[in-house]
């Protein structure tokens, strides 16, 4: 064994530090003395050195498993970089040709190389298995070790062999046991439990550090459409420039559009996904550590172990499938302890694509991702401290009221008391046997006969719609209260169980012995009336609820819903950039010509006579410069339309499906312009005339322009073979706000 001042030694003498960090020492000498651990560190807690000193000091080469070919590559400089010897570290993967690989396996046999790097299909390959006998192995890393569960947000079937192949590489060289490191990043309780069972190391020892990081700030913003995402992400920058930063993306294609859309804005950024060649993604990797570009917009294929500590800012212009892939994620800004800000896109149409991504997938897998998304879902509506929120995702507790360093914190909802609304959701959780999920619960205390609820006898129960006569005012109180609920430890979800809602003990003693218990109401993402949207950090506060009472006085005068005046997101950037002139309102998202012509001088004057009467200091609002060939895609539906060319046509025309053209339309319809669609809907076999009127009617006469709100209450049914309910609904949105906003 290592003496305390020798181990000391070794990391001065390899990394040049004078002492560690966190558990490093702990886990280095647990796995020096020949046992298993089990690592769970945030990103930027060090997690590489605990494998990286011992494969240095112990006989032997450790193997490294590892899912990325660039992580791989970056990993291995950096451990080559400590040594004056070439070839202490190699990797072992598929980009390397026969005479490099037989470079590496003489290496390793001659006991030259202390930690080989391989992808986990490396490993399991039987070609591979000699190679593997012929040496002394000191340890298994297993790195991103989330990647074995189906319930970690990159899971990878290759993983489940790992623990298979260490065994038949053990009974070849005759050898007990070989101790295994499994670290991660992130890893929920049923994560962590996967892990230790798939690897064989259940008895493993855990370490485990705080998953707080108080100097990230993080904020969820409304995503009206793609160019309001794109412009509110350029006005960020403007107001950052030259820090670096990441910018994740979905899609390939949206990766390789934002980051044209950057540079001809004049920002130092590139693309990086899959589909990229390997040298073109290892030079973009390489100029951003340098800081030859300053932005990096990217899939998540991007960043995984990348070393670079002053990353200033990570954006998520989706949101993201899952929590824990987020947390990765946002985890790799202020890695220095520095400034790091954490901004997530939403919009619950985004969700919805994302739930279609599962359509085509076995039902475990579904139910697996379905539950993920609720998590994200929950985390981006929710008006408690997202600290708080994330902490208690991944099992630790937060005890302070605030953290001050999110947007929930820093501009909070109202609290309402939600004792009545809690006590009829546990009651409800209690009548039906713990035995059913969240959206269940809910329909249940609201008294909807579902044919689940019926078909299970409920509707019969005496609890059954006892939330009808609480908190009448707060209709969208149930999901808050629930969350909260589980917070405070009243409810836990069985996440191996379809997510069922049990009761705590907690939650037990709660119901005989109910206590006063304020809930924060979500926010609203949908432009309804309840939500702001789009929580720029630079929003005036005062004057968006002027704004607010203006759009009324407006919508009053002129019969219409306060929406189809000027959209939320726009009133957001009015009180955000304070535009005071007729061409400064036309560059805030969803203010065309027309609107600005009907609707926007009383505006302008409300607003500059705030700024006057408050003496704010205007600065000119720059002017975002969009990509030309999207532009192009824009103008050409618009001709394509005016010609009264039948819609699907178009879409076949353009090279999309129905839903993307809409998507499109909708973002010029929100843009303000007005588009004439009435051609295609007075067409009997496209929509029934009646039902198109009454869908028209809803909308005139609805606060809110929420398309399932508006399926729910005029009851729109899809059609055989022809529109479904949310494409009549999106269509005739379109015809109503293009003839009465535009």
């Amino acid at each position: 064994m290592i003496k305390e001042d020798n181990l000391l030694l070794q990391l001065k003498r390899y990394f040049g530090f004078d002492s560690f960090k966190g558990d490093q020492e702990a886990i280095i000498r647990n796995l020096m003395e020949g046992n298993d651990s089990f690592v769970l560190m945030p990103t930027g807690g060090g997690k590489s050195l605990c494998y990286q000193l011992p494969s240095l000091i112990m006989d032997g080469t450790a193997i490294v498993i590892s899912p990325l070919i660039a992580l791989m590559k970056n990993q291995v400089d950096v451990v080559n970089g400590l040594t004056e010897e070439a070839g202490v570290a190699h990797f072992l993967n598929s980009s390397l040709n026969r005479v490099a690989i037989a470079q590496v396996e003489d290496d390793v046999r001659s006991g030259k190389t202390k930690l080989l790097y391989v992808a986990p299909e490396s490993l399991n390959k039987e070609d591979n298995l000699e190679f593997f006998k012929s040496f002394k192995i000191s340890f298994y890393a297993i790195d991103e070790a989330h990647c074995i569960s189906e319930w970690g947000h990159d899971f990878r079937p290759d993983y489940r062999s790992i623990r298979p192949t260490i065994d038949k590489i053990a009974a070849a060289q005759h050898v007990d046991r070989v101790p295994v490191i499994a670290l991660t990043a992130t890893a929920t309780d049923k994560v962590r439990s996967d892990i230790k069972k798939s690897l064989g190391i259940m008895d493993a020892k855990d370490f485990k550090s705080s998953f707080n990081r108080p100097n990230l700030y993080y904020e969820v913003r409304q995503k009206a459409s793609e160019d309001d995402a794109d412009n509110q992400i350029i006005r960020f920058l403007k107001q950052h420039e030259g820090k670096s930063g990441i910018i994740y993306c979905l899609s390939r294609k949206k990766v390789e559009e934002l980051s044209k859309k950057l540079q001809i804005n004049g920002y130092k950024a590139a693309p990086y996904h899959a589909g990229l060649d390997t040298d073109v993604r290892t030079k973009t990797q390489d100029d951003f550590l340098r800081e030859d570009i300053d932005i990096i917009v990217a899939t998540i294929a991007f960043g995984m172990g990348i070393d670079k500590p002053d990353v200033r800012f990570v954006i998520h212009y989706d949101i993201p499938k899952s929590l824990e892939g987020y947390y990765q994620e946002t985890g790799r800004a202020g890695r220095d302890g520095g400034e790091g800000q954490c901004i997530a896109f939403y919009s619950p149409r985004d969700l919805k694509k994302l739930e279609k991504f599962t359509d085509n997938k076995g039902e475990a897998e579904k139910e697996i991702g379905r539950q993920l998304l609720e998590e994200t879902k929950a985390y981006a509506e929710s008006s408690v401290c997202r600290r708080k929120f994330l902490l208690h995702y991944f099992g630790e507790e937060y005890d302070k009221p605030n953290c001050g360093n999110c947007d929930n914190c820093k501009h909070p909802q109202a609290k309402v008391e939600g004792e009545d609304a809690l006590v009829a959701v546990l009651s409800a959780i209690k009548a039906v046997k713990e035995n059913f999920d969240q959206p269940y619960i809910i329909d249940f205390v609201k008294g909807r006969a579902t044919d689940n609820i019926v078909r299970h006898g409920h509707d019969a129960l005496p609890e059954f719609g006892s939330g009808t006569a609480v908190n009448t005012d707060y209709p969208t109180i149930w999901n808050p209260v629930i969350r909260q609920a589980m917070i405070a430890h009243f409810i836990r979800k069985d996440v191996e169980n379809y997510g069922y809602l049990k009761l705590t003990a907690e939650g037990r003693a709660y119901l005989k012995d109910p206590q006063p218990f304020t809930v924060v109401l979500d926010r609203q993402f949908d432009d309804t009336e309840e939500g702001a949207g789009g929580n720029a950090s630079a929003l005036d506060d005062r004057l968006y609820k002027l704004l607010r009472g203006l759009r009324k006085d407006v919508a009053r005068k002129h019969n219409l819903p306060p929406y189809v005046i000027f959209q939320d997101i726009s009133l957001t950037l009015m009180a955000t950039n304070y535009p005071v002139t007729m061409d400064e309102l036309l560059q805030i998202q969803g203010v065309g010509q027309g609107k600005a012509r009907k609707f926007g001088q009383p505006f302008l004057e409300l607003i500059k006579e705030y700024c006057e009467e408050n003496d704010i200091q205007r600065t000119d609002m720059m002017r975002v410069i969009s990509l030309p060939n999207k532009s192009k895609k824009k103008l050409k539906i618009i001709e394509l339309i005016d010609k009264r060319i039948p819609l699907d046509e178009i879409a076949n025309a353009q090279g999309c499906n129905f839903d993307e053209l809409l998507d499109d339309i909708e973002s010029i319809v929100n843009s303000g312009m007005k588009v004439n669609i009435g051609y295609y809907l007075d067409d009997e076999d496209v929509i029934d005339p009646d039902e198109m009127e009454d869908i028209y009617d809803y909308f005139r006469n609805s606060e809110s322009d929420d398309i399932d709100d508006a399926i729910d209450e005029v009851d729109i049914y899809d059609d055989d073979n022809g529109l479904t309910a949310e494409e009549k609904a999106r269509l005739v949105l379109i015809k109503f706000l293009s003839e009465e906003a535009n």
